[in-house]
């Protein structure tokens, strides 16, 4: 919520790991057309309430959403690396990146625990590199107790999806 004056007006949201579709709902009330993605039938269901909602393992099968872009993009407490580049090329021109999960400490205070789940020091900067970083935290929120890393990151207008900035 704290990023999302930084959407143009209109502009299509992409919900990532949606689950029941809170974020969906969040920016669907506020006219923004939205689309989740989740490999849990029963989350989409909830969340097909609220825009297009698709079932699918992003992890194991192909990224449902090759060549298109998305003037927002949304992760929330998920984190699968090898689609960590998608994830940014589906970011269009003048679009935003909110990604916010799980970071390195947090093992000591809960789940998850495994490296696997877990962002290394400033990981997000290094994926966002071809983007604008308009906020960065990482560290430690004590309620509930959890380390995290977050980000908004806005793909400059004369950029292309998924690529440098355009001469």
């Amino acid at each position: 919520m704290r990023w999302s004056h930084l959407l143009a007006p209109g502009a299509s949201v992409l919900d990532v790991a949606c689950g029941a579709g809170r974020h969906m709902r969040w920016f669907a009330e506020r006219g923004h057309p939205v689309t989740g993605v989740d490999r849990s039938p029963e989350a989409v269901a909830s969340a097909a309430g609220f825009g297009q909602a698709l079932v699918a393992d992003i992890e194991s099968g192909p990224w449902p959403f090759a060549g298109r872009v998305f003037g927002a993009v949304i992760v929330t407490n998920y984190l699968w690396r090898p689609r960590l580049p998608d994830i940014v090329a589906a970011v269009a021109p003048g679009g935003v990146l909110l990604y916010e999960t799980f970071a390195a400490g947090n093992e000591t205070v809960g789940k998850p625990s495994r490296p696997d789940f877990l962002l290394q020091p400033g990981e997000l900067l290094v994926v966002c590199a071809g983007l604008r970083v308009v906020a960065y935290e990482d560290g430690f929120l004590p309620a509930p107790a959890r380390f995290v890393q977050r980000i908004a990151a806005v793909r400059p207008a004369g950029a292309a999806a998924g690529g440098p900035p355009l001469s």
